[in-house]
């Protein structure tokens, strides 16, 4: 099967993640996804597949490697998809040979996937393109990473004469709410290093992602009857609104690239009495996210000392840490994926991630973990495709990657 095909079946299951549940996984959509990934596993001959009591799906593909004692190389994708956008009755169909000109998606809503909006689709060219109907996402995020581990397995298991150490396969739930490493067992994983197959292009080879904080901004105000509110009441809608003004505008994400940090409101909520800001935090360099959460405890108190004691309580919390520091030391990792884009006739790409993945806190956790690109891109909206030739190539560089470890001797 090829690896489209199966990121095609894969979207028939409904696995947005919640972030306001308690249970590992965060809906049981992840667990039946979990269940059926084994069993095709077991028909891929790996023969330990097993999901664990958390939903975490881990398996072996054994080495064909006489005496082979080499260092173990995996590979990791996650299963859910975001909740933001429709995700449910999920139409994807396959426009081959793309032509280059707008791609008409829905004809009844006239909804068009357009490469003045999206010019990446300008480099598939007489490529084949798995889209959407226009009104739901693709779930490529990260349905096209599990695709292409597992067609890897499945050509490693056709074509014995591919010589390679062991692999080590995972699929994580609950990335898309930042838990999917929370509960990741590593020892039992038993990889020296691992790629997360989780970006977009292939070619892609990801090493930097931003420091990450989160921060809870509570604003308590008085309510009091408009017609006496007079040096009484305290609308703690209209502190918030201060409070935001305080922060620089310049420094929000829609204002920011590269390796540029940010606040940015995620959510508020809120009535005369009370309201709740959250916001992320987000920085490149660590020294600079610290700065950037101090200048929220000073806007926190300059507004307390306006407003009076414990009008705004804040509460920040560090959620991860840009992975670049723990890669590095391993720097094989990235070379090595270099040599195999390369000899596959590609340009290897390496950007600063705009987020985090689970290989972010793999990397903290003790296992070595840069991200590879899936050969999509518009994740997380319903513009997402993929390229069927670029899926292939990205199976064809899961291969030669473990080839080359398959060659390294411990």
């Amino acid at each position: 099967m090829k690896a489209y095909e199966r990121l095609i079946k894969y979207t028939k299951y409904e696995t947005a993640s919640l972030s306001g549940s308690s249970t590992c996984p965060s809906t049981p959509e992840q667990l039946d996804f979990a269940r059926d990934l084994v069993e095709e596993m077991k028909q891929l001959g790996i023969t330990d597949a097993a999901m664990d009591e958390n939903g975490y799906v881990y398996g072996t593909i054994e080495a064909n490697i006489e005496n082979w004692s080499g260092p173990v190389i995996g590979f990791i994708s996650h299963m859910d998809v975001v909740r933001d956008v429709p995700y449910q009755n999920v139409k994807p169909r396959l426009v081959k040979n793309y032509d280059g000109k707008e791609i008409l998606l829905n004809e009844e809503k006239n909804i068009l996937l357009s490469p003045k909006e999206y010019p990446s689709l300008l480099k598939y060219i007489g490529c084949d393109l798995v889209v959407t109907d226009g009104t739901t996402l693709l779930g490529a995020d990260d349905k096209a990473g599990l695709a292409e581990i597992l067609t890897m397995a499945e050509v490693l298991q056709e074509h014995p004469e591919i010589k390679h150490g062991t692999i080590k396969i995972a699929f994580t739930p609950d990335e898309e709410i930042g838990r999917g490493a929370d509960l990741f067992d590593v020892k039992r994983f038993g990889a020296d290093f691992a790629y997360t197959v989780d970006g977009a292009s292939f070619g892609e080879v990801e090493y930097e992602n931003f420091n990450a904080a989160s921060a809870k901004v509570t604003i308590n105000g008085i309510s009091i009857h408009t017609g006496s509110a007079k040096g009484k009441l305290i609308n703690s809608m209209l502190i918030a609104m201060e409070f935001n003004a305080m922060l620089p505008e310049d420094q929000r994400p829609e204002n920011t690239e590269q390796y540029e940090g940010f606040f940015h409101l995620d959510q508020i909520e809120g009535i005369v009495d009370q309201t709740k800001l959250n916001y992320i935090i987000r920085d490149h360099d660590l020294e600079k996210l610290e700065e950037k959460k101090k200048l929220m405890e000073e806007i926190a108190c300059k507004l307390n000392e306006k407003y009076g004691k414990d009008t705004v309580e804040l509460e920040l919390r560090n959620q991860y840490y840009n992975m670049a520091e723990k890669i590095k030391p391993h720097w094989h990792l990235i070379e090595t994926a270099y040599e195999a884009i390369r000899e596959l006739g590609g340009n290897p790409i390496s950007e600063p991630v705009r987020g985090g993945t689970d290989g972010s806190r793999l990397s903290y956790m003790g296992l070595p973990c840069p991200n590879l690109g899936t050969g999509s891109h518009n994740h997380h909206g319903k513009m997402e495709y993929a390229c069927v030739q670029a899926m292939d190539q990205c199976v064809e560089l899961l291969i030669k990657i473990a080839e080359k470890y398959g060659q390294k001797q411990l």
